[in-house]
């Protein structure tokens, strides 16, 4: 399989395998006018099985939402076609918007405009509560 180097963007690296997709879901990499490669279930040394995600184009990426999908990420950052920074995630102490709070008597439930926060309350467990009602996140 041969997929092109990229000139100026993202190579997000070290994704669990299979998690790729919901990273591109979150990141709304569909609506992108730019290349963008997925690439499932590459053999890693380190990891047995990874994903990989290259993106063309220098975007605003949401680093805090990479973090609480999975915070062993790695996101490299392309400049004319040279690795310029590597940044190591880790879990975000608050989210917003990323996930949506299940509890229906909760106040995001019938005020549409509010933004669903959640923030981070057991690191160990990676446990996400609504800020809201306490809820925990799934």
């Amino acid at each position: 399989m041969n997929i092109d180097s990229i000139k100026n963007g993202y190579v997000i690296d070290h994704i669990k395998a299979g998690m790729a997709m919901e990273i591109y879901r979150v990141l709304k990499l569909g609506k992108l006018d730019c290349p963008v490669a997925i690439i499932k279930n590459a053999a890693s040394d380190k990891m047995g099985k990874k994903d990989i995600i290259k993106i063309d184009a220098i975007i605003d990426l949401d680093l805090k939402a990479l973090g609480y999908i999975d915070p062993d990420i790695t996101v490299n950052y392309i400049k004319d076609g040279a690795l310029v920074e590597k940044k190591h995630l880790e879990l975000p102490e608050r989210i917003t918007n990323v996930i949506k709070c299940k509890n229906p008597r909760c106040i995001t439930s019938c005020e549409q405009e509010l933004d669903h926060v959640f923030k981070l309350t057991d690191r160990e467990n990676r446990v996400y509560r609504c800020i809201y009602c306490e809820s925990k996140a799934k």
